[in-house]
């Protein structure tokens, strides 16, 4: 098992920034992708940016260009800058951890969530 206990978030006026940071502990495997997943009231959970152990970033173009996503894997954290903030930014950021199992896959984690508004 991984646990993931996530920090930051908050309220933020447009054009503002966050940071949201994420620590996982238990059972870690090299083999693994950590990111922020976010869902807003009404939508479905989106992928919002990762980034692989080998240092491979993926980002939703929503985001591209105004959020960063970085990692310490000797810490097993991850986090995510948020800059250039707007309201439709605002949702329930996740962290996940997609933890590959040699022989059987790879099995996905998630943190409690972190509430993000953004509103003037």
């Amino acid at each position: 098992q991984v646990q993931l206990v996530e920090s930051g978030g908050g309220l933020v006026q447009p054009g503002g920034s966050l940071r949201l940071s994420c620590a996982a502990s238990g059972s870690i495997l090299r083999i693994n992708v950590m990111g922020w997943y976010r869902q807003a009231p009404g939508r479905e959970r989106e992928l919002v940016a990762t980034v692989a152990n080998g240092g491979s970033t993926n980002y939703a173009s929503s985001v591209k260009g105004r959020f960063t996503i970085s990692r310490d894997s000797a810490q097993n954290t991850v986090s995510l800058q948020m800059n250039s903030l707007k309201p439709e930014d605002t949702a329930v950021y996740y962290c996940n951890r997609r933890q590959w199992y040699s022989g059987s896959g790879y099995t996905d984690y998630w943190g409690q969530g972190t509430q993000v508004t953004v509103s003037s």
